[in-house]
């Protein structure tokens, strides 16, 4: 099954989204990513206990860090699903994507075009 998703979305893999920190999703959006979003086990499902409760509070972090930078805590989301479905990553996908888009460009990224003039 060949997945139709946004061709501007990198995917990083991890081993358990219990590894994704609030310094890699910030540092994500410090080098110009507009948004980052995570897509973790169901929950209850972890097969590493409960990795996928840790992102989830990492990713509220991270909101609330970027809520008071005032770049938009929005950028930040955190998804659940099986592994075995890929429609609905391409779906989530694709929503986020179009959140970014009314949202606008990462704040940041004006930020530093403007030190570097």
């Amino acid at each position: 099954m060949r997945l139709s998703y946004p061709g501007n979305i990198r995917i990083v893999r991890v081993p358990c989204t219990g590894k994704v920190d609030i310094i890699h999703i910030l540092r994500a959006l410090e080098k110009g990513a507009d948004g980052v979003y995570v897509v973790g086990c169901l929950e209850g499902e972890c097969r590493f206990s409960n990795g996928n409760l840790r992102a989830r509070k990492r990713i509220e972090q991270a909101q609330h860090i970027l809520d008071a930078i005032g770049i938009g805590g929005e950028r930040a989301q955190m998804y659940n699903l099986s592994s075995a479905d890929g429609p609905r990553f391409a779906e989530y996908a694709v929503e986020m994507t179009d959140k970014i888009k009314e949202m606008g460009p990462n704040p940041l990224k004006k930020a530093k075009e403007k030190m570097a003039a």
